[in-house]
């Protein structure tokens, strides 16, 4: 997992880095653990666009991942490592002692031959997946549960991983890459490691095209738009709403800087112990 610079012999790959995907062993996905995707570039059933800025970009299928990992006391062997499109991390194809396959996300310096297993009096080893209430305070954690049963909610980007402050029968304190301390049940499952692929926040795109394959179109400014497209449009040179320094909003009019939009009686606030801004 390290990055390469290109020679910069046009413009676009003067500041052009990219993953060197040593880790990856395949190049093709395993076929039945895939679905179309179908695009929507950011449009409703009725055609209008709800979700500004989509379109474009390379053509995927949907890797489906195993986030609940509840084939319980039976080892899996990792057969091999890939590049998911649909996701920063990489998965790990891993086949079970009855032959069933499935992709989980892949923990740091997981190799291929190795063995994980998912139970709750398994060894502390990177890819194993136990209930909090057995992991030993101060261990790392990734791709945790919410509610016991549904499957991994928390830390699934590349690189990510939660730590483990406190726990007992009934409750696990777990302080989360933001810094936010959150209560969870102790019996929602979590794997032990760092999620994979640590370097992805470091590449340097070098040119607006790799942006365009992603499926992300250019946003244009609301201070360059007419008054009747956007809030700060209009005025004699660059001027917000018609000149005045007013605040950012914006194009439906609310403040787009440091307006608090989280209700403040969600009823999981209750479960936070330290926000992540204190």
């Amino acid at each position: 997992m390290a990055l390469r610079n290109l020679k910069p012999i046009t413009p676009g790959t003067r500041f052009y880095s990219l993953n060197t995907f040593e880790e990856i062993t395949s190049d093709k996905p395993y076929k039945p653990l895939t679905v179309a995707l179908k695009q929507s570039g950011g449009r409703n059933n009725t055609g209008r666009i709800t979700s500004r800025h989509r379109g474009g970009g390379h053509k995927r299928r949907y890797r489906i991942i195993d986030f609940k990992r509840n084939k319980l006391n039976m080892p899996a062997e990792v057969l091999t490592i890939e590049y998911d499109p649909n996701r920063s991390a990489r998965i790990a194809l891993v086949q079970y002692e009855d032959g069933v396959k499935t992709y989980i996300l892949a923990p740091d310096k997981l190799k291929v031959g190795e063995k994980i297993v998912s139970g709750s009096n398994v060894d502390f080893k990177d890819g194993n997946t136990m209930p909090l209430r057995k992991i030993p305070v101060g261990l790392y954690i990734h791709n945790i549960e919410m509610k016991p049963g549904k499957g991994g909610q928390l830390v699934r980007s590349a690189g990510m991983s939660a730590q483990l402050v406190a726990v007992d029968d009934k409750a696990a304190q777990v302080k989360l890459p933001s810094g936010e301390i959150r209560i969870l049940p102790s019996n929602c499952t979590a794997t032990l490691g760092i999620v994979s692929n640590g370097d992805h926040e470091k590449i340097q795109w070098g040119k607006a095209g790799r942006i365009r394959w992603l499926g992300k179109k250019p946003q244009t400014r609301g201070m360059a738009m007419n008054p009747i497209d956007h809030p700060m449009g209009g005025g004699e040179g660059a001027s917000k709403s018609g000149g005045g320094r007013q605040h950012p909003r914006s194009p439906w009019g609310q403040f787009s800087k440091g307006l608090k939009t989280r209700k403040k009686r969600k009823l999981s606030n209750k479960n936070i112990i330290r926000s992540r801004k204190s």
